[in-house]
């Protein structure tokens, strides 16, 4: 990771996430709450595996990671396995509230991994 990301990472609660529709192809951006780990960023699709991005990205793992004028494009890996999700949804509580986190994520099923080198 650059430090440039690793720098606009710091303190930042949301940043952009631009996914390509599975249906029309278009670019799509969507604020995203996110968590970071050794060289990864960490998202959980508000609606779980019904979310539309968590769909496109099933369909084209492109991504691309934007805040603060800082980018960054990479690969989205799907995480389905429960130990991964939990894992994921624990960085997410103790970054932003259980109550935010329970409240804002009605389905916890899947989340998505997205390198940041």
């Amino acid at each position: 990771m650059t430090k440039a990301v690793r720098e606009a990472l710091e303190g930042v609660s949301e940043i952009e996430l631009t996914v390509t529709g599975r249906k029309t192809g278009r670019q799509i951006t969507h604020p995203v709450w996110f968590v970071q780990e050794e060289e990864s960023a960490f998202l959980v699709p508000i609606t779980g595996s019904d979310s539309d991005w968590y769909k496109n990205v099933q369909q084209t793992p492109f991504v691309q990671l934007a805040v603060n004028g800082t980018a960054v494009s990479s690969t989205a890996t799907p995480i389905t396995e429960p130990d991964r999700v939990d894992h994921v949804v624990k960085m997410f509580r103790e970054k932003y509230g259980s109550d935010q986190v329970d409240k804002s994520y009605p389905k916890r099923d899947v989340a998505v991994q997205v390198s940041l080198t």
